[in-house]
């Protein structure tokens, strides 16, 4: 019997990191004692993994008492070359399929998953966009990879983290997991709008979700994307107007401000929420931080009509009259894929 410690480097809090939940169930599988590691008080493990998720997340850099440790995830593989992220395939090592395959240990993060399941049903996108690693990391070609069962298994929420099913030619099986699950369904990367017809729009209804995400990531996108939108809407009963239609909008990355805010405008005139996503946020001009402030909170996005009436000022009495009465109801999900697979390999 092994000692297996986890270190989940990015501990953001928000999302449990589903690699991490397929090793600690493979290794109890196996026989093995599975907790966190902590650097004061955990003294010696056998093995201990390292999981991160996002390129800007800094390392773990306390001492780590260990005989074997393994560090993985997409956080390791991408690196900033002139502003843009790389994605070194070289790096990454995918998990195996004893693993990969194994019904997630939810123990380890019992408020994020309480009653709800995480997982894939499909891996790979077509699009190829140059922002994403997904393409690089796991094919231009969407595929099924699992069934509902291997993740869920009774709770009430679950947790779709494909990147685009609806590219998978297996997508009217897949959506009918969890239309016959019954279950609450969240797709956490959004759907490509522009693979929408009818008949998906359609069967995507009749999952019970409290919203449905989509993106507009690419101005040039226009004349197919907003047709695409508007039939959504009329074939559904996730109408946006009642803030159920969530579309991620990204910026600072190939549009020009003047873009972002024609998409911006465009979205909430046809009844859709945009939700403004920052590429290199960390590099970004202030510009795209207002912005993203403006959009993404509601309740002044819902009163202040235009970005140049936006005033920080306001911003600031929005937040003290949050502090007394609790904040709006926001979205928070966020389009990097939360899985992890392992790359490097020390002793």
């Amino acid at each position: 019997m092994k000692r297996i410690g986890l270190i989940d480097v990015d501990g953001t809090g928000r999302f449990p990191n589903l690699v991490l939940m397929k090793i600690s169930a493979w290794h109890k599988s196996m026989g093995d004692t599975v907790e966190w590691y902590d650097p004061m008080f955990s003294g010696h493990f056998d093995k201990v993994y390292l999981s991160k998720v996002f390129s800007f997340t800094p390392d773990y850099d306390y001492p780590i008492n260990a005989d074997e440790v393994e560090r993985g995830g997409s956080g390791y593989c991408i690196s900033l070359v002139n502003g843009k992220e790389v994605f070194d395939k070289a790096k990454n090592k995918p998990l195996p399929p004893e693993i990969e395959h194994i019904y997630p240990d939810y123990g380890l993060y019992p408020e994020l998953t309480k009653d709800t399941a995480y997982g894939f049903l499909t891996r790979g996108c077509p699009r190829g966009c140059v922002f994403s690693i997904v393409g690089k990391k796991e094919g231009r070609c969407s595929v099924k990879v699992a069934d509902l069962s291997e993740f869920w298994n009774g709770q009430k929420k679950i947790v779709l983290c494909d990147p685009n099913i609806l590219a998978c030619r297996d997508w009217k099986d897949l959506l009918l997991e969890p239309i016959d699950s019954g279950a609450w369904g969240d797709f956490t990367q959004g759907l490509d709008i522009r693979l929408m017809t009818e008949e998906k729009a359609r069967m995507i209804d009749r999952i019970k979700v409290k919203e449905i995400h989509f993106a507009w990531d690419r101005y040039e996108d226009r004349d197919v994307i907003l047709p695409k939108f508007k039939m959504f809407a009329d074939v559904t009963t996730l109408k946006p107007h009642a803030h159920k239609a969530i579309v991620y909008t990204l910026v600072n990355f190939s549009t020009t401000l003047e873009q972002d805010l024609d998409r911006i405008y465009t979205l909430r005139d046809i009844g859709y929420w945009p939700y403004v996503m920052i590429y290199d946020k960390e590099h970004a001009p202030k510009v795209y931080r207002r912005l993203q402030r403006w959009v993404n909170m509601r309740s002044t996005f819902a009163s202040v009509k235009r970005f140049e009436d936006y005033k920080e000022g306001a911003k600031k009495r929005e937040l003290l009259a949050m502090q007394r009465t609790g904040p709006s109801k926001s979205l928070g999900a966020c389009r990097q894929n939360p899985t992890t697979p392992f790359l490097s390999h020390e002793k």
